[in-house]
């Protein structure tokens, strides 16, 4: 097998995804042949409290824009990435990536291939995209796009820009909306409760928790079964910090979300999307 050239780039980006020292990066990279994501789980199996790799670590600099159709039906988040903060936080480049979320609106658009097609006015988004880059002189794109649709859906976006979350809910209530977009403009949960958290997530949690176990000399010599065991109800934690129902709400840490949803009107929180820039 080939073993994979470490850069300085590379241990740079995995330095500032964790916060793991220089040398524990270059260590985690060699160790997993350059696997990104499997470092990152090989630096939190040695016990370093870094964060897992989340998909909204893409995009350096940009402007995410989260919204929803009059009727509060239907909601999409874009996110219009650049280069430069100094790009970012042009006025003329907000407008831009609002142009098009509005067309994504309009357009009633599913995905992110159908919003690259939709026109507006003569051009289609991605020539607004082509023709943006060479008046700028740096490169742009619209990289990601989320769509909701429920009964009602709330948007908000956190920031200058950074941050774009949807949630939808099973009745209308902007104010539930608003607290719970901002819930997870803050604490980032991985799922809404803990039967929806994706089988793939809680395979590598638990690894993750057994391999700890097992460097724990309170642990040596005790059977696999017992430790899968006690990594099966240490699960609960990261269920209690990572999904959405679970957490200790925001504006009042004397209740879960789930009890803030119950004595809002018996809520239901059917999906929610948070986009974010790295």
């Amino acid at each position: 097998m080939t073993t994979a050239t470490i850069s300085a780039q590379d241990i740079n980006k995995l330095r500032q995804a964790t916060g793991a020292g220089m040398m524990d990066c270059r260590k985690a990279l060699t160790e997993t042949n350059g696997d990104f994501e499997a470092a990152i789980d090989w630096l939190r199996k040695q016990g370093q409290k870094v964060a897992a790799k989340r998909s909204d670590r893409e995009a350096k600099e940009g402007v995410v824009i989260a919204q929803t159709t009059a009727d509060n039906k239907t909601g999409i988040v874009v996110c219009v990435s650049c280069e430069t903060d100094f790009v970012s936080k042009n006025a003329d480049f907000v407008a831009f990536a609002k142009s098009i979320a509005d067309a994504a609106i309009a357009n009633n658009v599913p995905n992110l291939e159908g919003l690259l097609n939709v026109k507006v006015g003569d051009l289609t988004v991605a020539a607004m995209v082509d023709e943006k880059l060479a008046t700028i002189g740096e490169k742009i794109g619209v990289t990601k796009f989320e769509r909701i649709d429920a009964p009602y859906v709330a948007s908000y976006i956190h920031g200058a820009y950074r941050i774009g979350v949807l949630v939808g809910l099973d009745k209308e209530s902007a104010e539930v909306g608003k607290d719970v977009a901002m819930q997870i403009a803050a604490l980032n949960p991985v799922a809404v409760d803990a039967s929806s958290v994706p089988a793939d997530v809680i395979a590598r949690e638990k690894d993750i928790i057994v391999e700890l176990m097992k460097q724990d000399p309170k642990m040596a010599g005790k059977p696999a079964e017992m430790i899968a065991k006690i990594a099966e109800g240490k699960m609960g934690a990261f269920f209690k910090e990572q999904t959405l129902t679970a957490q200790a709400f925001v504006k009042d840490g004397s209740k879960s979300v789930g009890d803030y949803l119950k004595e809002s009107g018996n809520l239901t929180v059917t999906a929610f999307k948070r986009v974010a820039l790295g």
